[in-house]
């Protein structure tokens, strides 16, 4: 795929995320669809790192007012469930944690468990209910999601929250920066002084 192409597909994938609150595959497949480009194999696809540069862009120029109050409300959901299964060592990744997180978009806690039933059995004993799903985890192999709704008082509507459910063994490379130097998750500490900044 050429730069010209690969840019024009970041750029629709990005209006994507950001008005329909697309996960970044399905947008970036979407988009180049929608460019008539419906055979291009994924490898020839933007990298995140492009898209989640125009999803910045976007947010700028089309949503800078309403952004930060929208990002804010979702890592207060965050900050909740956090609080709520500290015992699992949860970390949040995704948008709400890059900073590009409209109302649209879903909060993605990783909770990194002694046992994989250990979830379930705490969202049961909270009487909350939750969907089960799947996703290919870090070493390939399926691993179980689990979604619950979560309401937002400051956005006055619920909120999706995923949390992907890993061995306790994962959590070793969990903070290792990515290529640009910065992290692909945040522990609670980490969430809260994001908080802090924000609110400063």
């Amino acid at each position: 795929m050429g730069t010209q192409l690969s840019a024009e597909v970041a750029s629709a994938a990005a209006r994507l995320i950001v008005e329909e609150g697309m996960e970044y595959g399905p947008a970036k497949r979407r988009a180049a669809k929608m460019l008539g480009r419906g055979s291009v194999r994924s490898v020839d696809l933007p990298g995140n790192d492009e898209v989640e540069d125009e999803v910045r862009s976007y947010i700028q120029l089309f949503c800078a007012d309403t952004q930060p109050g929208e990002l804010r409300a979702l890592r207060k959901v965050a900050l909740l469930w956090m609080e709520r299964l500290q015992d699992m060592r949860p970390h949040l990744t995704g948008a709400v944690w890059r900073g590009t997180a409209t109302r649209l978009s879903s909060v993605h806690l990783q909770l990194f468990c002694d046992d994989s039933k250990q979830a379930e059995l705490a969202l049961i004993d909270k009487r909350v209910d939750y969907d089960v799903g799947s996703l290919n985890g870090p070493r390939g192999e399926p691993i179980d999601v689990l979604s619950v709704s979560s309401m937002s008082p400051e956005l006055g509507e619920p909120v999706t929250v995923h949390m992907s459910i890993l061995d306790h063994d994962d959590l070793r490379g969990a903070l290792k920066p990515d290529v640009r130097g910065q992290s692909e998750r945040g522990d609670l500490a980490a969430l809260r002084r994001l908080l802090d900044e924000d609110a400063a």
